[in-house]
């Protein structure tokens, strides 16, 4: 499915389930030693599909592991990102030199939780999923434009080191194109000195339960 939302020059993979009583991989055991089991078990098949799609460009298998940001740690050279929910995980990675910015996200297909549309809207999006939920009813598209503002954060973090808030990105939503667009409501220069991030692309899908997102360029 994520597939689909992403250039060919991106290598993605994602699995529907976990592979029982699966070990950590060898050097990231500390990742999950303390964690629940349904995070555990999300956290190795979700990097599990990295390291699959890392070998669509030749990498040998080896950790992923945390920035200070708990950002996946990508090979030099190397744009990426993790996304994993309720049945269902996945990773894309892409040459940085083909794919400079890079993000996805996954979401069960469902309403969001009492009271986090209000935290997550700027002036003009409650009116725009009002719209959308009048003439695609059978959407929730709450959950798509949650899912949406989380893919845009993960592109945008590796190319600025800085935190984005739901509240300094305004989605527009194009339902029948299955795709969105992110203006930034704040500073999007770079640390790699490119031209400011203003506005991010993305793609979007809903089936299987599910609402993907994915920001490329």
């Amino acid at each position: 499915m994520i597939k689909e939302l992403l250039p060919p020059a991106v290598v993605a993979v994602e699995a529907f389930g976990d592979v029982p009583g699966e070990a950590p991989f060898p050097g990231e055991e500390d990742l999950v030693a303390r964690a629940v089991e349904v995070r555990r078990r999300e956290f190795i098949t979700a990097r599990r599909c990295a390291r699959e799609a890392l070998r669509g460009f030749g990498f040998p298998d080896a950790p992923i592991r945390p920035g200070p940001q708990r950002e996946p740690q990508w090979p030099s050279g190397m744009s990426g990102s993790i996304t994993h929910c309720a049945g269902y995980r996945a990773a894309a990675v892409a040459r940085t030199a083909d794919v400079p910015l890079l993000g996805i996200d996954a979401e069960p297909h469902g309403p969001l939780p009492e009271g986090v549309a209000d935290s997550i809207v700027v002036p003009g999006e409650p009116e725009m999923l009002d719209r959308l939920a009048a003439t695609h009813p059978g959407t929730h598209w709450g959950r798509v434009l949650f899912s949406a503002k989380e893919s845009v954060y993960k592109a945008w973090f590796p190319l600025t080191r800085r935190w984005l808030g739901f509240e300094e990105a305004r989605l527009s939503i194009a339902p029948d194109t299955g795709t969105f667009a992110a203006t930034l409501l704040t500073d999007g220069t770079r640390v790699d000195g490119g031209p400011p991030l203003t506005v991010l692309h993305g793609r979007f899908t809903v089936g299987r339960g599910l609402v993907l997102t994915a920001v490329s360029p």
